[in-house]
């Protein structure tokens, strides 16, 4: 797959030479560097303390040359970083299941990669019948069936943190109207904060409710002139 500038990729830091940690890109031949700059804004005085040798992490393309990649760490937002994390371990956790039903692993999982992400493959599954019957045997294909529809039966949460806070005499009352939800499981943890659940077929849904319900509570709440924030576990 191509990867052009502003894109978000894995990286595993190889060495520190100078002023310049030098890092392979996960899924490519290609290298990269990152001058300390782009690892942290103002001076750093023990670079160890961001990066050390074999450490993977997530780094944003700044250039794209013919043999090289100019990277950046401390462009990566925490949200971006934790959304590319994820996408990576359920990435790599596509191939271990691949690598279980398949003595051919490599081969499918290096086909697939051509096209797709692997973990987007075995998510559409049902629609890449013809690619799967010319990757997997009979027998794999069963496995590889029952196995993804046990993984997409169960659901997946998706959390949150907030706090909630008025100073009107009414505040109480408002803020369990604001926040009593049957498609949300909400905890009281103290200190006008409270933690926040919603259950999906798979992460994605389950992010996209939860994400509907704090705008949904966040625009009640200043209409009410109730003081809102949401925090992303």
């Amino acid at each position: 797959m191509e990867i052009r500038e502003g894109d978000l990729v894995i990286a595993t830091v190889k060495k520190i030479e100078g002023t310049t940690v030098f890092v392979e890109i996960e899924d490519s031949e290609i290298k990269g560097s990152i001058v300390f700059s782009e690892i942290a804004a103002g001076r750093i005085r023990n670079i160890r303390e961001y990066v050390v040798p074999n450490k993977k992490i997530v780094c944003k393309i700044l250039e794209v040359k013919k043999d090289h990649f100019e990277l950046s760490f401390r462009r990566v937002t925490g949200k971006e970083r934790e959304e590319k994390i994820k996408e990576y371990e359920k990435e790599q956790n596509s191939i271990k299941l691949i690598r279980v039903i398949s003595p051919n692993y490599e081969k499918i999982v290096n086909k697939i990669k051509e096209k797709q992400k692997i973990s987007e493959f075995l998510d559409n599954i049902k629609n890449n019948q013809e690619e799967v019957k010319n990757l997997f045997t009979k027998e794999e294909i069963e496995k590889l069936e029952k196995i993804v529809k046990e993984k997409k039966e169960k659901p997946r949460p998706a959390k949150g943190l907030f706090t909630i806070k008025s100073n009107s005499e009414d505040g109480i009352n408002d803020i369990k109207k604001l926040i009593s939800l049957k498609e949300a499981e909400i905890k009281y943890l103290g200190s006008s904060r409270f933690s926040i659940e919603v259950l999906g077929k798979d992460f994605k849904e389950s992010n996209n409710k939860l994400n509907s319900i704090i705008n949904s509570i966040e625009e009640k709440a200043k209409n009410k002139k109730i003081t809102f924030e949401f925090q992303e576990k």
